[in-house]
């Protein structure tokens, strides 16, 4: 056990008091040297071994995928939304838990660590955004995708003028992912002034401000 994984304070048996106290942990190891906070009295006691569990986790990105792990206590509970950070030999991110596989190939939405096999997740803190845009005279018949890729808490606000590159949209409608819902109102914003971060767009529906019509492809 290493010195990080000791807890600063543990309460145990103070032969001073004569009861248990909180004793701050002066020197760790399989005897640990501890000092009562009550009375102050120091002497040896073991301190127990932290119990800690590794569940895999799939992180996702823009169509591709590797694998992680997410390590803590076998009752620290995991759950559809929860977002954490995922630290690889190839990057740091932050990633948000999108299903939770069980034993058998069973999902389920949450999940104490102990019991789940796999957590499924996406990055959030730069995400891939698909935009639907239509001309600029309204036409709905020919429209074209842009994708962008922009920071987890961009906002794309309803009304609001965005440019990316040499497109300048303007934003008329966003559709919420299937996994954010429940921190919204709806599933799809049109109102002016509604705002829905990056990470949680499954798609926006914008008008081009610049081209009246083009040429499909």
């Amino acid at each position: 056990m290493s010195d990080s994984d000791v807890p600063s304070q543990v309460p145990v048996e103070c032969p001073g008091c004569g009861e248990e106290t909180p004793h701050e942990v002066l020197k760790p190891g399989g005897h640990a040297t501890v000092q009562c906070t009550v009375c102050g009295h120091t002497h040896k006691v073991e301190v127990p071994e932290p119990t800690t569990v590794d569940v895999d986790v799939v992180v996702s990105q823009d169509g591709e995928s590797y694998t992680a792990t997410l390590d803590g206590e076998p009752d620290q509970e995991v759950a559809t939304g929860d977002e954490f950070i995922v630290e690889t030999d190839a990057a740091i991110q932050q990633v948000r838990v999108t299903s939770i596989e069980l034993s058998g190939d069973r999902r389920v939405d949450q999940s104490d660590l102990d019991h789940a096999a796999t957590v499924w997740t996406r990055v959030v803190d730069n995400v891939a955004v698909n935009i639907t845009i239509h001309p600029k005279d309204g036409r709905r018949d020919e429209t074209r995708s842009l994708k962008v890729y922009v920071p987890g808490d961009y906002e794309f606000v309803v009304g609001e003028t965005a440019s990316f590159g040499d497109d300048e949209i303007e934003i008329e409608g966003v559709q919420v992912r299937d996994e954010s819902a429940d921190a919204y109102r709806h599933e799809k914003f049109d109102h002016e002034g509604d705002m829905v971060y990056a990470k949680d767009v499954k798609r926006v529906y914008a008008r081009d401000t610049k081209t009246a019509a083009w040429s499909a492809w």
